[in-house]
This record gives structure tokens, sequence and C-alpha cells, in this order.
């Protein structure tokens, strides 16, 4: 087990690199100044030359990778062009806000997709499962800011159960801080509920059919016990996979959802930065997102394994 996942560490390293450097290249050679866009219109050319000295543009590219490898490897990231601080204190206040969303976003899409699922597929062929179903097909048909600006239509707008939008920090009140999350968490959550529904119900019919399910029942075990203890935690293994891309996917794909409701995450940390033509920031987040996914994909991976004793690390 060590050994593998030391060769699963190994393998993360350039699943973080190539998309920096990649990140690296096209800010770069992308239109746009940092130092003219940071002065404004009024600036003359030798204070936009000055600026560029100073932020250490004007370096060919190649000294400029060198420098920006260098920081990369030990952590110094640099400071922002715009904030006028350390990279590296920046992110945690913003990352910690997506991890929050995701997780609970998550939470929601485990229990709904999981239930459902197993729902689906114990009431085979009947109406539970085809309504069941048909969720799922409408869920994952609709666009995750769709159910967003619903939400926020009708329990926002309309109930004034929940707030509009913002963030209040946990520091601040528990309760103030989970209704500013909750809409958010939901919107992501219910559309991959609708993809874990699925694949939970095809992975529990596919294990019921099993000759040791016939073989559990023709010993008199009870039927709740057949499904939880022998179904499902084999059915849980793809269902895992399943959880665990979209988990990737609200790590990183939910900056619309930020945006929508004006929340500080590493999203619109990064849409921002891109605009600023921030090329620290830019860099930082994608860091810290690439991170989170390879260290996800890891814990995937060994829980994988866990759930299906046929799979074996080797």
């Amino acid at each position: 087990m060590i050994r593998y996942i030391g060769r699963r560490l190994l393998l993360i390293l350039p699943t973080i690199f190539v998309p920096l450097i990649l990140v690296f290249l096209m800010l770069r050679l992308a239109p746009g100044d940092p130092a003219a866009q940071i002065l404004g219109d009024q600036a003359t050319p030798d204070q936009v030359a000055a600026l560029r000295h100073d932020m250490g543009l004007d370096q060919p590219l190649v000294v400029q990778f060198v420098f920006w490898l260098k920081g990369v490897l030990t952590l110094h990231l640099g400071a922002s062009f715009f904030f006028r601080q350390p990279v590296i204190d920046i992110l945690p206040s913003y990352a910690f806000v997506t991890i929050q969303v995701a997780l609970l976003a998550l939470f929601i899409a485990l229990v709904v997709g999981a239930c459902a699922g197993v729902a689906a597929a114990l009431k085979r062929d009947t109406p539970i499962d085809r309504g069941l179903v048909a969720l799922a097909v409408l869920g994952l048909s609709l666009p995750e800011f769709w159910f967003a600006l619903l939400l926020i239509f009708l329990f926002a707008v309309t109930w004034r159960i929940f707030p509009v939008a913002g963030y209040v920090a946990p520091s601040e009140g528990l309760v103030a801080s989970f209704m500013t999350i909750a809409l958010p968490a939901i919107a992501l959550g219910l559309r991959q509920s609708a993809l874990m529904t699925r694949m939970m119900r095809s992975s529990m019919l596919d294990v019921m059919s099993e000759p040791y399910i016939a073989t559990a029942r023709a010993q008199g075990l009870p039927e709740r016990r057949v499904v939880l203890r022998y179904a499902l935690r084999v059915a849980a293994a793809p269902f895992v996979t399943v959880a665990g891309l979209s988990a990737s996917h609200l790590l990183s794909g939910a900056v619309a959802i930020e945006l929508i409701f004006s929340l500080p995450g590493l999203g619109k940390l990064l849409i921002d930065a891109v605009g600023r033509r921030d090329y620290p920031v830019v860099e930082g987040a994608v860091l810290a997102i690439a991170i989170m996914l390879a260290i996800l994909n890891l814990a995937i991976d060994l829980l994988y394994a866990l759930l299906d004793p046929r799979v074996r690390l080797s």
C-alpha cells in the first residue's frame, strides 16, 4: 500500500506541473500588458517600462520561466500585482470558501444520488423507478446556473428564506455562514446527484443479478441485510468513481455559481485575476486547484480498493 501511494504521488507531479506550465505560457503570450493596465491610460511609456522592470516582465521568457519554476518548487509564488500581498497569503481564504461549498454540494449529491439510485433499482420498472429516472434525466439536461437562478427566485426573492448573494465567514456565525452557502451548494449538488442516481441505479441492478446475491437470499438472509451488506458495498465502487469526478467538477468548475452568488471563492478570484492580468494570482489559483484535485483522485483510488475486495493495488 505504501509503495502504491508513493508511485501515485510521483504521478501527481506531471498532473500538477503540466497545467501550470501551460498557464504560464498562455499568460505571457496572450495580448495585454499588466503594467499598462495597472497604471492606466494616463501613464507614460517610461512609467510603464519602469513598472515592467520592477515586476520582472522585461526579462526574456526563459529567464521568467526559470524564476517562476523556482518559486513554484519553493512555494514562493510572488506577490499579487493588484493586492500587493504575497499570493500564498491570499489563496487560503478564497480556497476555504470554495472547499466549503464543494463539500456541502458533494454531501447533498451523495445522499440524494445514493438514496434515489438504490430506490430506483429496488423498485425496477415501477412508477417510482420511472419517476426517479425521469428526474435524473431532467437534472442532467438543465445547467447549474439555471438551478441557481431558480433557487434565488424561490428561496431568496419569493420566500426570503436565504440571502440573495454574499458570504458570511463561519467566525461571524455558523448559521449565518451556512445560509450563505446553502443555495450555491444545492444548485451544484442537485445536478451532480442526477448523474449519481443513474450510476447507482445501474450499478445496483448489475450487482443484484450476481450469483452471490442469489446465494445469500437462498440462505434465508433478510433482504435488508442482502442489500446493505452484500450488494451496496460492491455497487458503491463505481459510484465512488463518479463521486470523485463530480467532486473534481465541484472544485474546479463552480465559477458561474460563485459569480452568481458573489462568493469570494477560487473561481471568482481566478476570473478577476485573469481580467486584471494578475499573473501570480492566476498561477497560484491554478496550483491550488491542481493540488486539491490530485489529492482527491488519490483518495478516490484508495477508497475504491477498500470498497471492492476484488481490487488489488499492485
